[in-house]
């Protein structure tokens, strides 16, 4: 009878060890993927000086666009938990295109070289933040599965694990479809 206690909580002890294992490598696989969020995004910030300088000689008139797209930037570097990020880089992410979008006024912009490598990385850069927000979002599913679960969760209340926030879209205009005319 006692060696089957003995089993029973030594068993009980590995699973522990194991769940707390299991979930400090969630959570650091979570931070890995918000560093990269952060890594993207510090790159995408550092290129927007260069973008609006290279538009600034040709767009006198739309002065709001870039003065909006600095604020944003400013904005967005000194945000602080992932929810007001998100928020902040999802209305960056929209004013940069309005500003593509008031370019495409002006003929002489869109054949400069500068401003055409600058929107090139600008793309390859937004793209690398959608596979960073991708990997980020899973693991962040992963971590609050894991601290959710039974009786997993025991473990995470014990140590005081908590759930991670996604980033995700949060103005209601990008979640719409957009509108196809021919």
């Amino acid at each position: 009878m006692l060696i089957t206690l003995a089993i029973v909580l030594l068993l009980i002890l590995v699973y522990f060890i194991y769940v707390y294992n299991r979930l400090v490598t969630l959570r650091n696989l979570n931070q890995e993927g918000w560093s990269g969020i952060d890594v993207q995004l510090k790159q995408r910030a550092n290129l927007i000086p260069n973008l609006i300088e290279s538009v600034k000689g040709y767009m006198k008139h739309e002065s709001s666009v870039l003065e909006n797209v600095t604020t944003l930037r400013t904005q967005a570097l000194a945000s602080g938990n992932v929810q007001q990020r998100a928020e902040t880089e999802n209305q960056l992410t929209a004013a940069l295109k309005q500003l593509f979008a008031v370019a495409e006024n002006y003929p002489d912009l869109k054949a400069s070289q500068n401003f055409m490598e600058l929107q090139q990385t600008l793309t390859s850069i937004e793209n690398q933040i959608q596979l960073a927000r991708r990997y980020y979002n899973g693991t962040t599913r992963d971590l609050n599965i894991t601290i959710q679960s039974f009786p997993s969760n025991i473990v995470a209340n014990i140590f005081q694990f908590k759930p991670a926030e996604f980033f995700g879209i949060t103005d209601a205009a990008e979640r719409e479809v957009p509108a196809v005319k021919f």
